[in-house]
């Protein structure tokens, strides 16, 4: 996985973080997680599979202290190399090794954006979750954004396509192989409720939002639907339908926990 993310680095800000589709879906993101950044309070945030770090050097020029981490080095040095604030510093950090005492410090806020944890199994999930409230402060936030089972941008146009298979395939428990810029990645698919049921006995849910219920996923970019009056459309009806129902049904979806003790 690491050797893959290193290859998909070079071209990963041209062709997700400056487009207009992933424009629009982080957009969304900072729409939700906003009121919490800027409420005043500089926080102390970790942020995990941070890629090429736009989110991090956002949350810095807000003045928040970062630690971004990614298991990629190519991610990493391609993070390090963009202008950023000296409150936001890069790391090469495998999420599977996390414990307790790897930062010597406790956090406000634990951030993971697009599909991220979507890179680990089940087991590999349910380790990371419990780690990360021994990594948070009393009452401090994760925020994860992944994607579901059950994506209807994804349904609807591989079953056009009467590509049925691929229609459905991220409604499985197993893993599928995704492509990320050319690069076939082992990928798990979970709906809001089996993370709400892996974090029950250390978080209680905040906020649950779809990401991308009408903007479409990132492989639409080259298409009429990311580009105005469709894409403007899209972001205005994703604007208004908010609904935690819906949240299954995006490309991803956002959900807030907080830390019960």
């Amino acid at each position: 996985m690491k050797a893959d993310f290193d290859i998909a680095s070079r071209a990963y800000d041209t062709v997700f973080t400056f487009s207009n589709i992933g424009k629009a879906q982080r957009n969304r993101v900072f729409k939700y997680i906003n009121p919490f950044l800027k409420q005043g309070k500089k926080l102390s945030i970790l942020e995990l599979n941070c890629g090429t770090g736009a989110d991090a050097i956002q949350f810095g020029q807000l003045g928040h202290s970062v630690i971004a981490t990614d298991i990629s080095d190519g991610m990493i040095t391609t993070a390090t190399a963009k202008p950023h604030p000296e409150n936001v510093s890069f790391q090469l950090q495998d999420i599977n090794t996390l414990t307790a005492t790897t930062f010597n410090k406790t956090f406000d806020l634990i951030f993971s954006n697009f599909g991220g944890l979507n890179c680990l199994s089940q087991q590999q999930l349910q380790s990371f979750l419990k780690e990360s409230s021994l990594l948070l402060k009393p009452k401090g936030k994760l925020i994860l954004v992944i994607m579901p089972k059950n994506c209807l941008w994804e349904y609807l146009y591989f079953s056009l396509k009467r590509n049925f298979k691929k229609a459905k395939r991220r409604n499985t428990t197993k893993s599928v192989l995704a492509n990320v810029e050319g690069i076939h990645v082992e990928t798990w698919y979970y709906n809001p409720k089996d993370i709400i049921s892996l974090t029950s006995d250390l978080y209680t849910l905040e906020k649950l939002k779809p990401i991308g219920l009408t903007i479409p996923p990132s492989y639409f970019e080259k298409s009429i639907l990311a580009k105005k009056p469709l894409l403007s459309l899209f972001k205005s009806i994703d604007n208004r339908v908010t609904g935690k129902f819906w949240a299954k049904y995006a490309d991803h979806f956002l959900i807030e926990l907080i830390k019960k003790s």
